[in-house]
């Protein structure tokens, strides 16, 4: 047996050829065709949305009601468009902390990753957003209309909240696996991230906004969440779609999402790029 170091890491690209920056769109489209095959699984998805929709309906609408008819600027049709946009986005945004990559890591199989000819970190993020995108038909989408036809809520009437909308709801689920990779290229050093996994977990749907909007927050745990890049996945995305934050104000919550994917692609390169340089796969 012999240890085959990757100290020295391959180039990005074939010597002659250009950047394969298309190849970030195959990857994308393959993620994308790729989460079509599991139509079962996204038709039992769609009813754990609509589970837990009703759940928060309950629980949200009365917390409403008891506060007079409004909390911190939600009425009843607010808070309900909230609950339904955030439950669309729920199979989309990863907010469970798990990656294929971490497990590539673990057994070696990311030192083929590293020879090919594209960045290991685009590749991985333009795959799994590719599959994040699909969700959005037979999950986001039903979730949102079933949840307007049930229980109601109130919606902007400009099309440039949906249109920025969009884009935002797009950032953010780019944000989300830009993080997430963070969590999985720590099995570089800690090879075994269940333990981060379940840590991101729990700390990132509560700071994204999933169980309740950020807004109802206490002011020092407002300004702990944003100091996250969370809300930029989830929170900012519906406070735009559902026309709480109109104006500059929303582009300036795009403008804090792009920050957020700037710096955790900074990161996430720089710790592949450490990562790559201590792996050893041991083989014959």
């Amino acid at each position: 047996m012999r240890a085959a170091s990757l100290d020295t890491p391959p180039p990005l690209r074939s010597p002659g050829t250009r950047p394969a920056w298309g190849a970030y769109g195959r990857l994308f489209t393959a993620g994308f065709r790729e989460q079509a095959a599991y139509r079962l699984a996204m038709f039992g998805g769609l009813v754990a949305n609509m589970t837990f929709g009703f759940l928060k309906v309950a629980m949200l609408f009365a917390t409403v009601r008891a506060a007079g008819g409004t909390v911190q600027g939600y009425d009843v049709g607010s808070m309900s468009a909230y609950i339904w946009v955030s439950q669309g986005m729920l199979g989309s945004v990863n907010l469970h902390g798990r990656l294929d990559f971490s497990e590539r890591i673990k057994n070696g199989d990311v030192a083929v990753d590293f020879l090919r000819p594209v960045n290991v970190q685009m590749a991985t993020i333009a795959t799994e957003v590719g599959k994040a995108v699909f969700a959005l038909i037979p999950r986001g989408l039903p979730s949102v209309a079933i949840g307007a036809l049930l229980v109601g809520m109130t919606m902007p009437t400009s099309p440039t909240a949906y249109v920025l909308g969009l884009v935002s709801l797009v950032i953010g689920i780019t944000v989300s696996f830009s993080t997430v990779y963070l969590v999985a290229v720590a099995g570089f050093w800690l090879i075994e991230t269940r333990g981060i996994q379940i840590l991101y977990m729990v700390l990132s749907g509560f700071f994204a906004g999933l169980f309740v909007p950020i807004a109802l927050f206490p002011d020092w745990l407002l300004a702990l969440a944003e100091a996250t890049p969370c809300p930029s996945m989830m929170m900012y995305p519906i406070d735009i779609l559902t026309g709480r934050t109109t104006g500059g104000a929303a582009y300036g919550l795009v403008g804090v999402q792009l920050a957020w994917l700037a710096g955790t692609l900074l990161i996430g390169h720089l710790l592949t790029t450490a990562g790559r340089r201590k792996l050893e796969v041991q083989g014959g």
